[in-house]
């Protein structure tokens, strides 16, 4: 086992259906949330921010690790929204959750639509710092937004699925996605 600031490499041994073992390894992590904010253009707002395992700037949505003792996962996503896009909603949908990687971690992420947004302040103690410094808001189309992903200028997987996801739960009004407060059952049963 290792251990990082938010990861940990865990090695386990796991029974196959055959009654083999074999040993998987991969990350834990603590999981996420991330926000597409609609406006009423439809327009999304989105962060431009540095990653440096794949060395790029990336158009994402703001998010976040769920790392805060005991805060509801809303409650996560609305703080991302403030902090990073210094935006609060009046409307809060769940759009998607998805695993990001689960061949190599177990992350979990849920993404919200936000939607009937407004100017706020940053969050009270909130300092803004590493990456985020350099971090700039970008607006942009739905339907642009679209037309990126599928000619892969738009890969952080938060974007993809959020941004498709919309296009989608556009089609009838959004009437079809779940409320902000819908179970998550995965986060349960995580290990």
């Amino acid at each position: 086992m290792a251990r990082g600031r938010i990861t940990t490499m865990v090695d386990e041994q796991v029974r196959t259906p055959e009654g083999d073992t074999i040993t998987r390894q991969y990350l834990l992590h603590p999981g996420a949330v991330g926000v597409i904010a609609l406006d009423e253009q439809e327009r999304v707002v989105l962060v431009r921010q540095y990653r440096h395992p794949v060395r790029h700037r990336l158009l994402e949505p703001p998010a976040g690790l769920l790392d805060v003792a005991e805060e509801d996962w809303l409650v996560g996503a609305q703080r991302e929204l403030a902090e990073e896009a210094e935006l609060a909603a009046r409307d809060w949908r769940v759009l998607v959750d998805q695993f990001v990687s689960p061949g190599s971690t177990e992350e979990s992420v849920r993404i919200y639509l936000a939607r009937d947004l407004h100017p706020v302040d940053r969050p009270d103690g909130f300092v803004v710092e590493g990456e985020e410094l350099d971090m700039d808001v970008v607006l942009a189309p739905l339907a642009d937004l679209v037309a990126a992903v599928l000619a892969g200028r738009v890969q952080n997987p938060l974007a993809v699925a959020g941004v498709l996801a919309t296009e989608v739960a556009r089609r009838d009004g959004f009437a079809s996605l779940r409320p902000a407060d819908a179970p998550w059952p995965v986060r349960d049963s995580r290990p």
